[in-house]
């Protein structure tokens, strides 16, 4: 039996060329999303991979969710956590509805999955959890202080579960991706996107598939690769 991987936000854009590389690679795989049933129907439709709606900032949902899914299907013994939102704005302008709705999502639901998660893979001796963070975590951004807040907070999770987990057989990595060719980048005005594009040294926005490349590898064989931070934006922030 293939190992079963779960991917948040797994129906569309990075997420989408994640689940979608996975099952090629041989993995069961479970594509969550949160809200757009229409998209996740013409995804399964397409890809034949199970979909399953649930609120991934929600821990008891999502604790429900996963134990029903390994009832299903079996342990998940991979688990990528691509579920993110935006919420931008200055600072001074910021509501704290932005601010939480942002942390909820897009951080607090990284405990959610691996708490759900990590006690069977503790017990079962392996475990591979891969983490999408993102360039503005690594840099900050204007306008993105609570995103760039929960992802930056990806990576220092990453780094303490990682050695909590690296006897037991656990790898937990993280990628932080730069601008990618997604319907969300490519609403961008067109003047904007080629200021971003301008700052690329590739000169060109990455692709999904690239990020789920870095994902497969993640997967299938990390070697001694763990707590490591997998950057993947063309050059354009090299963090030190």
């Amino acid at each position: 039996m293939s190992k079963v991987a779960l991917v948040t936000g797994g129906t569309r854009g990075i997420g989408e060329a994640i689940s979608k590389g996975l099952k090629a690679a041989g993995y069961t795989v479970v594509a969550n999303y949160s809200g757009n049933d229409e998209a996740a129907a013409k995804f399964k439709a397409e890809t034949g991979i199970e979909v399953r709606k649930f609120d991934v900032g929600d821990y008891e949902a999502t604790a429900a969710a996963i134990a029903q899914i390994e009832a299903d299907l079996g342990p998940v013994e991979i688990l990528v956590n691509n579920a993110g939102i935006t919420r931008d704005g200055f600072l001074h302008k910021m509501t704290p509805e932005q601010w939480r709705e942002v942390i909820r999502v897009d951080l607090d639901s990284v405990f959610n999955t691996s708490r759900a998660v990590i006690e069977g893979m503790r017990t079962r001796g392996f475990g591979r959890i891969v983490n999408i963070s993102s360039i503005n975590g690594q840099k900050g951004q204007i306008g993105q202080s609570n995103y760039s807040a929960a992802k930056a907070g990806i990576i220092g999770f990453t780094k303490a579960l990682a050695q909590e987990g690296a006897a037991k057989g656990i790898t937990v990595n993280v990628i932080c991706p730069g601008y990618i060719n997604t319907e969300m980048v490519a609403a961008m005005k067109p003047e904007a996107l080629a200021k971003v594009v301008a700052t690329i040294p590739v000169g060109r926005l990455g692709e999904a598939d690239e990020i789920a490349r870095g994902v497969l590898f993640l997967v299938q064989d990390p070697g001694f690769m763990n707590g490591s931070t997998l950057t993947m934006n063309g050059s354009q922030y090299i963090a030190g």
